[in-house]
């Protein structure tokens, strides 16, 4: 399918003539979530650091990484400091046909000695307690902005919606064991890093998503990395290796 008509890409591929769009291969369209934003907050470090203000740096400098690979178009949910609901960003993804929604994180945990980058995936059974507590921080996020949760349009009750949203979950999974080979080279995580619970904002039943916590802004260490720019080039570098691998594996059928 084309990109939607609201981007300059889906103007020119109206205006095209007959036959002319369906020739150009579709890109592989990737959703950057910069997590929170304008009167939600997120996270702070007992430095002051916002999660916000560091989701919002790493998200565009994953863009920038990710532009540099061929065949990859980029869209950001967020680009400056504004507030969005959580299904708002899954609207997001889905109007924009994404192929891989990423949303990038940097929480706070009551342990300062833990610290590393931790991917999730959703699921209604959390891996564990920590994942569980962090889930349920971030999926307060909306009552920030005193907006009542709101558990989504009624589903879809059909075996089609079903099986996509298993292929879905599938390719989730494939992403972030990619992402974790990716980082753990020589990017501090976790242990166990990947992880799953039931965040609301992974929910789109046909873009796989995960979330990537990239470290914790309650570890002095981590807030000190986050805020280093050379850093975060060279974590957003990593995480676009992952998704330009990805990408070629589910382009070329290898992942079904």
């Amino acid at each position: 399918t084309a990109s939607t008509t609201s981007t300059p890409t889906g103007d020119r591929l109206a205006s095209a003539a007959p036959g002319e769009a369906s020739q150009a291969p579709k890109p592989f369209t990737v959703v950057v979530d910069a997590g929170h934003g304008g009167i939600d907050s997120g996270a702070e470090s007992a430095g002051g650091s916002l999660e916000k203000n560091v989701t919002l740096m790493f998200a565009q400098q994953l863009r920038d990484e990710l532009q540099k690979i061929s065949g990859i178009r980029v869209e950001m949910t967020r680009n400056d400091d504004t507030f969005l609901r959580l299904s708002e960003r899954v609207r997001i993804a889905r109007q924009y046909e994404a192929d891989l929604f990423v949303s990038i994180h940097a929480d706070t945990i009551n342990r300062g000695n833990i610290r590393g980058a931790t991917v999730y995936t959703v699921s209604d059974r959390a891996s564990d307690a920590d994942s569980r507590a962090m889930a349920d921080r971030e999926n307060r996020a909306d009552a920030v902005a005193g907006i009542a949760f709101d558990n989504e349009a009624p589903e879809i009750a059909d075996i089609l919606m079903d099986l996509t949203r298993r292929e879905t979950h599938n390719f989730s999974l494939s992403f972030a064991k990619t992402v974790v080979k990716s980082l753990k080279k020589d990017v501090n995580m976790i242990n166990n890093p990947h992880r799953f619970a039931g965040f609301q904002v992974l929910r789109a039943p046909d873009v796989p998503s995960v979330l990537v916590e990239i470290g914790y802004l309650s570890n002095q260490e981590d807030e000190k990395l986050m805020l280093d720019p050379a850093w975060r080039s060279h974590v957003a570098e990593r995480l676009a290796t992952a998704v330009g691998e990805f990408a070629g594996m589910k382009t070329a059928g290898a992942l079904n």
